[in-house]
């Protein structure tokens, strides 16, 4: 889908670019940094696969050798207040840069050299070979390579998932899958309608931005009680939650949320990295006699089910649920809500110290 997805917009976004960006202090090797990361994409046929067109399909074609090649700028002439500015500057282009997916090297990096021991690193993957899982396996093998450690050899490849993963979903099952989503998603809402203060433009433009807040202390664990209370996990809480603020906005009876999934049920596909992720659309109806209790009953059940049909692919949902489309915003549900709540991995290299930098938040998949 993110194949067909660059093909409709032309190749130009990069809404679905995963960038991150890095401070390192301290005696840096460029060359064995630069050598470890040569090491991950020969290591991972996802990072040195090219998808070309073949009959108006597309192909993945493998290349025996990936190519990476670390960018390399010097800003030591400038002064502190010009690196920041420069550094922000970069990052953004590097970001935002196009990626040709049928040339491939869909992983690229940035170092900038500031002075003595100091370094941004800035690293970019088109999600097409990538997702948020994908990150943390990055990190931990690009630490593991640099100091010098062995990785274990990969059972499978992400093509190996691809192929079984188009014999598998196949008659019975696929129809099993198709037809619990044409069930749960039929006759739902086309578009959840927020009050907003503009008219919704013709075409989805995908500009965004992000806000970070945080919930203190008591009010977060009255959640965590609250999803004990009845028999709930946290996400299923927090779920319901945003579902009854959209209710309250939107004045619908029904709101559908999307959430994302893993999407890495086999322990073969856990250490690869490539496109697991699935994205599930979740259907909550509410009536003004709804108490939190049964809420939480109705999310929990939908939750669940959700899951155990979460295989079918986002867009053969779309297919086989046909909703009305349009360009002016994403078919089924146009929100998303996402608790990260994988263990974070820190990238810890020898002599050296790691420094995460925030970048803003430039594009948006949906509304909110």
């Amino acid at each position: 889908r993110l194949w067909f997805l660059d093909r409709l917009q032309g190749g130009s976004s990069s809404v679905y670019h995963i960038s991150a960006a890095l401070r390192l202090s301290g005696d840096l090797d460029v060359q064995k940094l630069e050598e470890a990361l040569q090491q991950i994409v020969q290591r991972h046929e996802a990072l040195r696969t090219r998808f070309v067109e073949e009959g108006g399909q597309p192909l993945q074609v493998i290349e025996a050798r990936g190519e990476f090649q670390l960018k390399r700028v010097d800003l030591k002439s400038l002064d502190a207040q010009a690196q920041g500015e420069r550094v922000r500057q970069l990052a953004h282009e590097h970001g935002s840069e196009a990626f040709d997916l049928s040339e491939g090297k869909l992983l690229r990096g940035c170092l900038i050299a500031l002075g003595e021991g100091e370094h941004v690193l800035l690293m970019c993957m088109h999600h097409i070979v990538s997702d948020g899982w994908s990150i943390g396996v990055l990190v931990k093998e690009l630490a593991a390579l640099y100091a010098g450690q062995a990785l274990e050899p990969l059972q499978v490849q992400y093509a190996d998932y691809g192929q079984w993963q188009r014999r598998w979903l196949v008659g019975e099952t696929l129809q099993r899958q198709q037809q619990y989503w044409r069930q749960q998603l039929g006759g739902a809402p086309v578009l959840l309608e927020l009050p907003t203060d503009r008219p919704r433009p013709v075409v989805q433009d995908q500009r965004g931005a992000g806000l970070s807040f945080e919930l203190d202390e008591t009010l977060s664990s009255g959640i965590r009680s609250l999803a004990r209370r009845h028999d709930s996990t946290l996400f299923m809480a927090l779920l319901g939650s945003w579902a009854a603020l959209l209710w309250r906005l939107s004045g619908q009876s029904e709101v559908v949320v999307g959430t994302p999934v893993a999407g890495r049920q086999r322990a073969e596909v856990e250490p690869l990295i490539g496109f697991f992720v699935n994205t599930l659309a979740l259907r909550v109806g509410f009536d003004d006699q709804l108490s939190t209790g049964k809420l939480l009953e109705k999310v929990k059940a939908t939750v669940l089910e959700g899951f155990a049909h979460q295989e079918l692919p986002f867009e053969q949902v779309v297919d086989a649920v046909q909703p009305a489309r349009s360009l002016s915003h994403t078919p089924l549900f146009q929100t998303l809500f996402a608790l990260q709540n994988v263990p974070h991995s820190e990238l810890q290299l020898p002599g050296l110290k790691l420094q995460a930098l925030d970048q803003a938040q430039e594009t948006a998949q949906v509304d909110l």
